[in-house]
């Protein structure tokens, strides 16, 4: 027994130490060149194998960091961690671009300080994630000359968190999360001048910006389940996240193409570690599920964020709107006493997943629709394989605007043990 918990402590402590060597990473859309990035909505793998479900519906062989109050169904240790792949088709009316990429997703940890009643998690998750690669060409006013701008950009906002759920009532459970923000976007913009000969006019020129906040975050959730007979009930959840003025400083210089980052080079420099900070609009979001203990559950979940408010670092002008974010799940486990039968055992997961992404181009919405799959395979009585697969398409080809068609996976892993806080009685 003592062996088994020096070796799932030396694990824990290991991939503690791996995920803050490195922020969490995941490939992001095209899009992400706006704003501050892909916004994180669908929570660990088991949420996302089901359309991103996690306000108003959990259970204790996962950890919860989609809402916070529902920690408290970790009656159990639980670690978990995973790693994410995206493949995506980016396409406009004329030409297509495959670009895939992934890391690092998560780990999380849930600890029942008092099982059923107090429990306390611990994590690293992403929020944003940017991750684009473009080439513009213009034709520039007044000149028989072509510009060609190659735009990329990279990182985004992490946060390692502390969380607290509590039972208040028989079936009532609010939680609170509190977060540090953390992490760094490069953006790099370089301008070539071509003439009618393809001959280049002049030097390169190169923009480089680097943003880094720090800051604190909070998230609040509340949890309420009503018993319908013995074996159904009806759950209910809300989460409320504010991010609001995130502190940070940004560089940004404009300078000959390979000198834009460093601040000693000649050139234009536009702010060298500024201080100042970005606005996030607050995110709420609710949820109703129907559950028939240890068989399956069917639930729909909303989330809202009116990006309208988004404020940049520089105070740029950006068409950003409300995201809206709508998810319906299922999920079923055949027979979870059939000892002999693993696949029985197992929880398979189903979802449809919309959004409306905050970005608004050429007088259109950009909407985000997926299908998304999922499983959970036991392998010992209480721990877990996590594997879940999104299938979606993002954007259009109309107005001038791209199109992606992607295929997002995350596999990862549930450590559970229900001898973490025994007591030893034999020495």
């Amino acid at each position: 027994m003592l062996s088994k918990i020096k070796l799932q402590l030396l694990g824990v402590i290991c991939t503690l130490f791996l995920f803050s060597e490195a922020q969490a990473q995941s490939s992001a859309s095209t899009y992400s060149a706006l704003g501050i990035g892909e916004f994180n909505y669908s929570g660990l793998t088991q949420n996302q194998g089901m359309g991103g479900l996690g306000v108003s519906y959990g259970t204790g062989w996962n950890a919860n960091v989609v809402n916070p109050a529902l920690t408290t169904y970790n009656t159990i240790f639980n670690f978990q961690a995973a790693l994410n792949y995206k493949k995506f088709n980016a396409r406009n009316s004329s030409e297509s671009s495959d670009v895939d990429g992934g890391g690092l997703s998560y780990v999380a940890m849930s600890l029942p300080l008092k099982s059923g009643k107090v429990t306390m998690g611990l994590g690293l998750n992403q929020i944003t994630s940017v991750n684009y690669r473009l080439q513009v060409e213009s034709a520039v006013e007044n000149a028989e000359l072509r510009a060609y701008n190659y735009v990329q950009g990279d990182g985004g906002i992490s946060e390692t968190y502390m969380s607290f759920g509590v039972k208040v009532a028989k079936n009532f459970s609010l939680g609170a999360q509190v977060s540090y923000l953390f992490g760094s976007t490069i953006r790099n913009n370089q301008l070539s001048l071509l003439n009618g000969n393809d001959n280049p006019v002049g030097n390169t020129t190169e923009y480089y910006e680097r943003l880094t906040v720090s800051d604190i975050g909070f998230k609040g959730g509340a949890h309420y389940v009503a018993k319908l007979s013995d074996k159904n009930n009806l759950h209910f959840g809300a989460i409320y996240q504010n991010l609001g003025n995130v502190s940070g400083k940004a560089f940004a210089k404009l300078a000959a193409l390979g000198e834009a980052s460093d601040p000693d080079s000649d050139g234009d420099l536009i702010a060298n570690d500024e201080k100042g900070s970005i606005y996030i609009p607050n995110r709420i979001g609710f949820g109703v599920t129907f559950e028939k203990m240890n068989k399956f559950a069917l639930g729909l979940e909303g989330q809202y964020q009116d990006f309208n408010k988004f404020k940049s670092f520089f105070g740029e002008s950006l068409s950003l709107r409300e995201a809206i974010k709508v998810g319906l799940g299922f999920r079923i486990v055949p027979d979870y006493l059939a000892i002999d039968s693993p696949l029985k055992r197992t929880t398979y997961r189903f979802g449809l997943e919309y959004q409306q992404t905050p970005y608004y181009l050429n007088q259109t919405n950009i909407n985000d629709i997926g299908i998304n799959f999922g499983a959970s395979f036991p392998v010992n009585q209480l721990s877990l394989v996590n594997l879940a697969v999104k299938v979606g398409q993002r954007g259009t080809t109309d107005n001038g605007l791209i199109q992606e068609n992607y295929v997002n996976f995350t596999f990862g892993f549930s450590l559970n043990d229900n001898s973490w806080f025994y007591k030893r009685v034999f020495e």
